[in-house]
């Protein structure tokens, strides 16, 4: 219930609950799985109500080197170290791997971020991908052609060559619908290695002139980019 009124990730909820700190119609509960009616029950978190969170999405220009959650047991950079320290909680929508770059979108409201990473019925994800090669066109049709791989079938939606170097090209790359490491696993079925990987855009959004490890709220017209992709 305190995940789906935006007000902690259910970790975070577990470990308020189990500190004692969550009341149920007046008493103390420490049990995560204790049933409540959300609308019938009294709820309170370190003795205030709990009130369902306004709907927000922030993006972020997420940069390299950065894990995508509020806690590493390794101790490495996370994603909220770019976050204000004083603002409401939020989760990722998805994720970028450590190496990955660029757009990475939060939100309090679980439901709208399933539907937001739903493969099926997800926006496309765009992405810019320096390579260390230059890949012709019979690549980058193999690339739409897909292959077979241990996390299932692989491929993109959209793939073309952007600019190129002596040694190495960038591609822009569109999926329509995300694996874990898609792009790299894909990419090395043909012997590509990346070197950059950086998310541009989630359906019609774009990630724009935001400066690396800087935030900022999204508007109503820029989430109807992402709800109407």
């Amino acid at each position: 219930v305190l995940s789906k009124m935006g007000l902690a990730s259910r970790t975070e909820a577990a470990r308020l609950i189990g500190a004692g700190l969550v009341q149920v119609n007046g008493k103390v509960i420490r049990d995560p799985e204790h049933a409540v009616v959300m609308g019938a029950d009294n709820v309170h978190v370190r003795g205030m109500e709990a009130k369902t969170s306004a709907f927000r999405v922030i993006m972020l220009n997420k940069p390299r080197g950065m894990v995508t959650t509020c806690s590493d047991e390794k101790l490495r950079p996370t994603v909220y170290d770019c976050l204000p320290k004083d603002m409401p909680w939020l989760a990722p929508v998805g994720r970028l791997d450590m190496a990955s770059e660029g757009l990475l979108l939060f939100c309090n409201d679980p439901a709208w971020a399933a539907r937001i990473t739903d493969p099926r019925t997800g926006p496309s994800k765009t992405y810019h991908v320096q390579v260390d090669c230059i890949p012709d066109q019979t690549v980058l049709q193999a690339l739409l052609a897909g292959i077979g791989s241990e996390v299932g079938f692989l491929n993109a939606a959209k793939a073309s060559l952007l600019r190129q170097g002596g040694k190495n090209a960038w591609l822009e790359i569109t999926l329509e619908e995300g694996r874990n490491r898609h792009i790299r696993r894909l990419l090395q079925a043909f012997d590509i290695a990346v070197l950059r990987l950086v998310r541009t855009a989630i359906g019609g959004l774009a990630l724009g002139g935001l400066p690396k490890g800087q935030c900022r709220e999204l508007t109503a017209e820029e989430l109807s980019l992402i709800d109407n992709a």
